[in-house]
C-alpha cells in the first residue's frame, strides 16, 4: 500500500498529465493547458491574484528553457513554491495560535 507521500507524488504526476495530454505535446503544458489546470486545480490561489495577466506571468516564470511550454520539471517548481508559501503560512498561524493560548 502506498504511503501518503507516494500517493501525493502519484497525484501530482496524474494531474500534470491530465492537462498536458489534452493537445499538442503530451509531455508539456501550453498556455491554454496551464490556464485550465490552474483554474481547476489551483482556483483559490488564482483568485488571490489581482493581476489579469497572472497566467501569462506565471507561464513566463515557469518556462525556464524558453520553449513556450511548461514541462513536468518546470511545473513541479510551481507546486514546490506554492507548497513552501503554504507551509510558511501554516507556521505563522501556528505561532499566532500559540501566542493566543498564553
Amino acid at each position: 500500500m502506498p504511503s501518503d507521500l507516494e500517493k501525493a507524488m502519484e497525484t501530482l504526476i496524474m494531474v500534470f498529465h491530465r492537462y498536458a495530454d489534452t493537445e499538442g505535446s503530451k509531455a508539456s503544458l501550453n498556455r491554454k493547458e496551464l490556464k485550465q489546470l490552474m483554474e481547476t486545480e489551483l482556483s483559490s490561489f488564482l483568485k488571490t491574484q489581482k493581476d489579469p495577466a497572472a497566467i501569462d506571468r506565471i507561464m513566463k516564470d515557469l518556462d525556464s528553457n524558453g520553449d513556450g511550454e511548461v514541462n513536468f520539471e518546470e511545473f513541479v517548481s510551481l507546486v514546490v513554491g506554492l507548497s513552501i508559501a503554504c507551509e510558511q503560512l501554516f507556521q505563522k498561524q501556528k505561532q499566532s495560535a500559540g501566542v493566543k493560548k498564553h
